[in-house]
């Protein structure tokens, strides 16, 4: 009797734990047959200059470093990218003690609409917005705190980007 009831506890315990994994799937959520991608140059509406640059090379070495989808020229993949970068701002985070109106740290946000396409149809599989950030202490020069705070705001960007078409839904 005893042996029994350590197997059937044995038993609800397995399926309990195997329940718990039944939505979760191995490998990738994309759709069937989308294996490339095209990353054209993002569109910039911020006014910030050359953004559109630094973000673009970010998602294309974010996509290489996925490797869930190979990357490829146009009209020789399976899917592309519409990215628009929308909103470009500092943010202040933290004013010095001494004075109130200086601020000490900033917050560079970065936020994009990313359009995820079917090659063949133009159909759009997934429509979301983004955002990257990054935080910097202004030190003496803003304007060139802000050039260096850029790369890591745009990787967060990418790594954003990344995410929403690799899991897609």
């Amino acid at each position: 009797m005893r042996a029994w009831r350590g197997w059937m506890l044995g038993l609800t315990l397995l399926l309990t734990l195997a329940g718990g994994c039944m939505g979760y799937r191995l490998g990738t959520t994309l759709p069937p047959g989308i294996h490339s991608i095209y990353i054209p140059s993002f569109v910039n509406r911020t006014g910030e200059p050359e953004l559109e640059v630094a973000t673009t090379r970010a998602a294309i070495q974010e996509f290489q470093k996925d490797g869930t989808l190979r990357l490829g020229s146009q009209g020789g993949t399976d899917a592309y990218l519409k990215v628009t970068l929308q909103e470009f701002r500092l943010e202040p985070l933290r004013y010095s003690g001494d004075q109130a109106k200086t601020t000490s740290e900033y917050r560079l946000v970065i936020i994009a609409k990313v359009n995820f396409h079917r090659s063949t149809t133009d159909e759009r599989l997934s429509s979301r917005r983004v955002r990257g950030e990054s935080t910097f202490e202004p030190g003496a020069e803003l304007s060139l705190a802000k050039l260096n705070a850029l790369p890591e705001a745009a990787e967060d960007l990418a790594h954003h980007i990344v995410k929403s078409v690799v899991e897609y839904w």
